[in-house]
């Protein structure tokens, strides 16, 4: 079976169940584009083989899609938090959860330092965009700066914390590869 029928085969399983976890971070009249949407970022996916757990890959491209709607939006659902909850139970069956929370504790403060050893001004756009999530025009009004500068330092920040993340990628895959040879020569004496 062609991954492409196999995903398709899962979507349509899992279509409903799909909607009702969008349902609870979107409105109602968003849920189907959404689920849509869904299908449709699967399909241009090159690479489907590489991908472990389809379902859960499904359920996780449509949480993403939702949340970005409702950031873009502005949308805030009450009890949203629930909701997240009920979804990461669903999604748990997949994932080995020490492993994930590991790789995100590390990632994070990986992403941390990366912030951390951006200039002062620059973090504290970055930090007010990205974290806080504030326009930047509340950010320009705040810090004294105009939008254009505002617009650059959240650029410079972005680039410099993506080539922070990349080097740390490069020396943890070098690090790992070097172990593993490291312990595949130990075996051998």
């Amino acid at each position: 079976m062609s991954s492409d029928t196999l995903f398709y085969k899962i979507y349509l399983a899992s279509r409903k169940s799909i909607s009702r976890v969008v349902s609870r971070i979107v409105p109602p009249d968003e849920i189907e584009d959404i689920v849509q949407e869904t299908y449709v970022r699967i399909c241009q996916i090159e690479n489907k083989e590489n991908i472990t757990s389809p379902k859960s890959f499904m359920y996780r491209t449509a949480r993403n899609l939702a949340l970005d709607y409702q950031k873009r939006a502005g949308v805030k659902l009450v009890d949203r938090v629930d909701d997240l909850q009920a979804l990461e139970c669903l999604l748990s069956n997949d994932v080995d959860e020490m492993y994930e929370n590991t790789l995100i504790n590390n990632e994070f403060s990986h992403f941390c330092e990366a912030v951390r050893q951006l200039p002062t001004q620059c973090r504290k756009v970055f930090v007010l965009k990205k974290v806080y999530g504030y326009s930047q025009r509340e950010i320009a009004a705040q810090l004294g700066l105009s939008e254009s500068t505002v617009e650059k330092h959240i650029a410079t920040g972005m680039k410099r914390c993506t080539l922070f993340m990349r080097n740390i990628n490069k020396l943890e895959s070098k690090s790992s590869a070097s172990t593993s040879q490291s312990i595949a020569g130990g075996t051998h004496e």
